[in-house]
């Protein structure tokens, strides 16, 4: 009997179809690519070439230049960008342990009416912003809100629009997202893991440190960027409430696109725009592998 072996013809098959089955996958991918090479390619192309072009309004001849992004690094734009990003790491920070409490507590709750009241509130706050949100903070506790005149905040020295009111706005629907997205974390944990640290004589605090902290990591720093990253893109919200008082990258765009400081300036905005999508570029890199750590851990 001869030794040689040939190769299971299902093994060819399977090979075969995987490999006819690439060019199908792609085509079925096409539409989608399509909706986002339009709808996010050609604005980011458009931002891109305008920061890093210059026209001249005589001749009208387009040449590269550098100085538009060197000029979103200076100045009021760098700490308008400076300001962001302590506002975003802030509000993501406080918002993120804030969110995790509330979503422990509802996961260990026994009441299914309480868990699907809180994250139906959840989702409704998450996505409640904009002006609408700014309207109901200065009816409340603005300069002649309700809460302010009874509880008579401003002799407190509160002010809705300052950089800490601002934070407390954020925190609104800041807090309800992080609910939403660390409760399905929070289940994914085991009751055998539990289990099987009491069994092994571990405190409620040392599996939290060696089983439950180390599980969740992913997911928690997952949520904390993804927090960052909506809190770095707002702006209606801060338009409305804070202005120009507080140093923002959104309102310094829309203050240069309209002219409100200085005319001419549409560049500059353009190339802080790009600074802001390098910005969430770097914060989806960290964002995207966490998530696909965490899955494989909570599944």
């Amino acid at each position: 009997m001869s030794a040689t072996t040939t190769p299971h013809p299902k093994g060819t098959a399977g090979g075969n179809r995987r490999r006819r089955r690439g060019p199908r996958t792609w085509l079925a991918a096409l539409p989608l690519l399509a909706f986002t090479g339009l709808c996010f390619g050609i604005p980011l192309g458009a931002i891109a070439f305008g920061a890093v072009t210059r026209t001249d309004p005589a001749t009208g001849a387009t040449r590269p230049t550098g100085e538009h992004l060197a000029r979103s690094l200076q100045g009021p734009y760098l700490g308008s960008l400076i300001g962001s990003v302590h506002l975003s790491a802030l509000t993501a920070l406080v918002g993120g342990l804030l969110g995790v409490l509330i979503a422990q507590a509802v996961v260990t709750s026994r009441s299914t009416a309480l868990r699907g009241a809180a994250l139906t509130a959840s989702g409704v706050l998450a996505n409640f912003g904009g002006v609408p949100l700014a309207f109901a903070f200065i009816a409340t506790v603005g300069i002649s809100g309700v809460v302010t005149q009874l509880a008579d905040l401003g002799g407190l020295g509160w002010s809705l629009y300052s950089f800490t009111g601002l934070t407390v706005v954020y925190l609104y629907f800041l807090i309800p997202l992080m609910v939403l997205v660390i409760v399905p974390a929070l289940d994914g944990l085991r009751p055998q893991w539990r289990e099987a640290a009491q069994n092994n004589g571990a405190t409620t605090w040392q599996f939290w440190r060696h089983v439950g902290l180390p599980v969740l990591a992913p997911s928690l720093l997952g949520g904390f960027v993804l927090l960052f990253g909506t809190a770095f893109a707002a702006h209606a919200t801060a338009a409305a409430l804070v202005g120009g008082s507080v140093p923002l990258v959104t309102l310094k765009i829309a203050d240069a696109l309209s002219g409100n400081v200085l005319t001419g300036q549409e560049n500059v905005a353009l190339a802080l725009g790009l600074d802001m999508i390098l910005i969430a570029g770097l914060v989806m890199a960290v964002y995207l592998p966490l998530q696909r750590r965490s899955a494989r851990w909570l599944r």
